[in-house]
């Protein structure tokens, strides 16, 4: 790292690891189509196997794109093994490269110093980063909520009506959700209000996990709320959080439109807080409009 810049050029060591990985990458598009994945193979297998390829063959001539490259062939091959998991490899890759970048930084500086003893107070702030999470009791607000409101072209005293038919499976509409792959329920039944009364949220089993459900029980009734209590959670999601409950309220607006509101609480499964937290507030956002689409609104 003393040197910031060399020249650049293939090397026979560029040729060599490139041939590794398109030779594994050929091996694991195969065993994926076998698999019956045919259709997932090269969008989950070739391209990033074909990114990661490409890499190894263009050399950088600066430290930091030294370690981009190798942090992002990294990458391209975690997210071959995990097939469909690769969503945990795109969320997951800001925060990876910004520690990798953040301590190439910091030992370049340590080593160019004058003052190294100074500097080396620096490191301990860094580790507190991986501190958090470690136990729970070392986690910041891991409880979480959000709140989804729409208005809706339904008058408020045949809402409750369509509430209680209970959700139906709908195609994702959130875009965030449909680039990410995000998991969400194929097999979707319950019906009814009253107290007691459950709905089963089912996940298909891929990459991510083997499926599951998650199930909710009605637990408060009023002529203007309903409020949900989750019983189970054996879903593939409950690796990332854990749902506490779930409220909806409603109002008129006019004669023929009310006013939505959905609030969702939940404990934060992924930690440090100040990159997960936002990020899976956002996801579970997006999840909860889904919630409604498939209850028609």
């Amino acid at each position: 790292m003393d040197e910031p810049e060399r020249p650049g050029g293939r090397s026979g060591a560029n040729w060599i690891l490139a041939g590794l990985i398109a030779g594994g990458g050929a091996i694991a598009f195969v065993l994926t189509v076998r698999t019956g994945r045919a259709d997932s193979a090269m969008l989950f297998v070739g391209l990033p196997v074909l990114l990661a390829a490409a890499l190894a063959l263009m050399p950088p001539r600066t430290t930091h794109g030294r370690v981009f490259v190798a942090t992002t062939i990294v990458l391209l091959l975690a997210a071959v093994a995990l097939h469909e998991g690769a969503i945990c490899v795109v969320l997951a890759a800001p925060l990876v490269y910004a520690v990798v970048h953040g301590s190439t930084a910091l030992i370049r500086w340590l080593r160019e110093s004058s003052s190294r003893a100074y500097g080396a107070l620096v490191l301990p702030l860094l580790l507190l980063g991986g501190v958090e999470g470690s136990v729970d009791g070392l986690r910041i607000a891991p409880d979480q909520s959000v709140e989804v409101v729409r208005v809706v072209p339904v008058p408020s005293g045949e809402l409750a009506g369509r509430l209680a038919a209970g959700p139906r499976p709908t195609p994702v509409r959130s875009i965030p959700l449909r680039m990410l792959g995000v998991p969400v329920p194929q097999h979707v039944h319950g019906t009814g209000l009253d107290v007691g009364d459950r709905w089963a949220f089912g996940y298909h089993g891929t990459s991510h996990g083997p499926g599951g459900q998650l199930l909710a029980e009605v637990d408060a009734v009023a002529p203007d709320r309903i409020g949900f209590r989750f019983v189970e959670d054996t879903s593939i999601t409950a690796r990332w959080l854990t749902w506490h409950r779930a409220d909806l309220h409603w109002r008129a607006v006019d004669a023929g439109h009310t006013e939505v509101r959905i609030t969702a609480a939940y404990r934060r499964g992924l930690d440090p807080s100040w990159y997960f937290g936002p990020l899976q507030d956002a996801l579970v956002h997006e999840g909860t409009g889904h919630l409604l689409d498939m209850l028609g609104l």
